[in-house]
């Protein structure tokens, strides 16, 4: 799926969305995350193991926030639309605004569920044909994928094979620290920049759907 520089444009700046979103969740919720799902399940287990169960129900919450949001975006898809993508990358962008209305109106609750149903249906941008798709709001799969096209590299593969999955990962981190920057200063009204840019991104798709071929 990253086989083109507009697929590899795209995916970038959808990953560094869901650092930016990511990094504004986590500090919201003190260490619990809107789209890393595996750091959500480990604190879920350690919360059991403590007897901690408003922890452990809260992260167990959010997962299954995350999997309907995922389920969502992959009904979009499945819709076969002409412009599924840019349909998806506009619910994604509206629940955000939702989420920045909620904080707004002194809901923050409503406003993480919004957030993490966005995240969710995020990664079916790149879904196939009802496959998993690739996933833009974690990146564990991508920096597997560097070591195995690394290694492809050295045993004479794709010299630069790897280079599109090191770059995901990067464009995650640096969202994450601009979602922690604007956190710092607009605590969760942060998420209106997300909100806007989901709808730049949108707007992008939908464009390049309608230009000729």
């Amino acid at each position: 799926m990253l086989d083109s520089r507009a697929n590899i444009l795209l995916a970038c700046a959808l990953s560094a969305l869901a650092g930016y979103v990511d990094g504004i969740g986590f500090l919201h919720l003190g260490g619990l995350f809107v789209s890393f799902m595996s750091g959500n399940s480990t604190r879920m287990g350690v919360s059991l193991a403590d007897g901690q169960w408003l922890s452990a129900l809260e992260a167990l919450g959010l997962i299954v926030l995350f999997v309907v949001g995922a389920a969502v975006g992959s009904l979009i898809v499945l819709g076969r639309s002409a412009h599924r993508q840019a349909v998806l990358l506009l619910t994604e962008a509206l629940l955000l605004v939702a989420a920045a209305i909620a904080h707004h109106l002194g809901q923050p609750a409503l406003a993480i569920v919004a957030i993490v149903l966005a995240m969710g249906l995020e990664n079916a941008v790149f879904q196939i044909d009802g496959g998993g798709g690739l996933g833009l709001t974690y990146v564990t799969g991508a920096l597997v994928k560097v070591g195995q096209l690394l290694a492809a590299a050295i045993s004479g593969g794709s010299r630069w094979g790897w280079l599109p999955n090191l770059l995901l990962w990067a464009a995650l981190v640096a969202g994450a620290a601009a979602g922690a920057l604007a956190y710092s200063r607009f605590n969760l009204g942060a998420i209106w920049i997300a909100a806007l840019v989901a709808l730049a991104l949108a707007a992008a798709i939908a464009a390049g759907a309608k230009r000729p071929d």
